[in-house]
């Protein structure tokens, strides 16, 4: 199992987000725990590559960043709407 540890920044926009997608993305978190490369997470490096950042999918429309600490670790940066969340600059 991956341990997940979440940013302030993180718990602040997912207080924020309507319930429908509270629940995918709970159902997405219990995928990625198990399996990081899930195929319908859709977990992807984001550029510039150098940073580390990656992200995967909640559903169409929303994305969480997060970034590994160490091979079982991971640190969730933020989630959001994806054009919205793919403008931000780490």
């Amino acid at each position: 199992m991956i341990e997940i540890i979440v940013t302030k920044e993180f718990e602040t926009r997912y207080d924020k987000l309507p319930k429908n997608i509270k629940q995918k993305a709970e159902k997405q978190e219990k995928l990625f725990s198990k399996n990081i490369f899930h195929p319908s997470l859709n977990t992807e490096k984001i550029e510039p590559k150098g940073k580390q950042i990656w992200s995967f999918r909640v559903d169409k429309k929303y994305r969480v960043f997060f970034k590994f600490i160490t091979g079982r670790k991971v640190l969730f940066l933020t989630v959001g709407p994806h054009d919205w969340v793919y403008n931000l600059k780490f």
